[in-house]
């Protein structure tokens, strides 16, 4: 069974429900480009819904065509809605899970992963736990809980990680498309390099903060290989020898899983080396054009050994998100 472990769906249905009309007061929906874009509390609007991130003949094309049997499948981070208020925040949460529970009843290859509101810890606890209860396999989570700003590791979020740590709970951690840095502006950095970065910080604070061995329950999945998290963990040690930190970064690496999403299969092969071969998970970001869309391609270019091939493609992913072959 080969899984791909990070992917982005946004029902048709649902779009098509928001055209008409939008319900929730802070969110304004307009069409560009021939796409739903959104603003949420007043902020500008995000980018337009690509057409293939809700095209499922498509995308099980696709699938067909990589001998992927099954494909994990988050929403879509600019449409979090990290901004909103929490309450309506957390409603919204709701609207897109129930969707896209919906949307993939009857598709047992299609294996979806919920939204919760970061922007009040208590509130993604709540929403997390309904989630988990409705079917969902895990969740993913931005880097920013503020929608831009704000850290995993403030202590307001302290009950989500309680729930996720209590529930065993698999959580993709992804990038947000904004990272508050202007230097990103030109050149495509925000996609070269931006994702890279943010990732990075968002994951050093848990690490430095000990989240990952207080909550050890939680099954942390970092997107796009980590990031630099494995290639700066000499740095974060000397750092920490130096000037001692709640957590140490060591322990709390241990913890970590890691997507495929490299393009180079000697980052992989080291990512591998340092974290373990069996926290490694094929990984695509379909349906989007920075993402690795022959993402088995890496995975033979490494050149594992079958035993750890078979963890990499599959059985990592099947046990972690708790995925059978029925």
């Amino acid at each position: 069974m080969i899984i791909d472990m990070h992917a982005h769906y946004v029902p048709r249905i649902m779009l098509d429900e928001l055209a008409k009309k939008c319900a929730f007061p802070s969110i304004k929906v307009t069409e560009e480009k021939g796409g739903l874009s959104f603003a949420f509390a007043g902020s500008k609007p995000t980018r337009p819904v690509m057409p293939l991130m809700s095209d499922v003949e498509k995308r099980r094309e696709w699938m067909a065509a990589q001998g992927i049997d099954k494909q994990v499948v988050g929403g879509w981070l600019d449409m979090f809605a990290y901004e909103l208020p929490p309450e309506e925040g957390a409603d919204w949460s709701r609207y897109l899970n129930e969707h896209l529970l919906t949307a993939v009843k009857g598709s047992p290859d299609l294996i979806p992963l919920a939204t919760v509101p970061m922007q009040s810890g208590r509130l993604a606890a709540k929403v997390l736990e309904e989630a988990l209860d409705a079917g969902f396999h895990g969740a993913m989570i931005g880097t920013q809980p503020k929608g831009l700003g704000g850290a995993l590791d403030d202590s307001d979020l302290d009950p989500f990680w309680e729930v996720a740590s209590a529930r065993n709970v698999a959580i993709l951690l992804h990038p947000m498309f904004a990272t508050g840095d202007n230097r990103l502006g030109d050149y495509g950095l925000v996609n070269a390099i931006g994702r890279v970065t943010d990732t990075t910080h968002a994951t050093a604070r848990l690490l430095y903060s000990g989240h990952l061995t207080r909550y050890p329950g939680v099954k942390l999945v970092l997107s796009h290989g980590g990031a630099a998290i494995p290639f700066v963990m000499g740095r974060l040690l000397r750092s920490y020898q130096s000037q001692p930190t709640p957590g140490n970064p060591a322990e709390g690496f241990q913890q970590l899983y890691f997507d495929s999403i490299v393009f180079d299969p000697r980052a992989l092969r080291f990512v591998c080396e340092a974290a373990g071969i069996e926290k490694m998970m094929l990984g695509s970001d379909y349906p989007f054009a920075v993402g690795d869309l022959e993402p088995l391609k890496i995975i033979d270019a490494a050149q594992f050994k079958p035993q750890e091939r078979e963890a990499v493609v599959g059985g990592t992913a099947a046990r972690l998100f708790g995925i059978s072959p029925a």
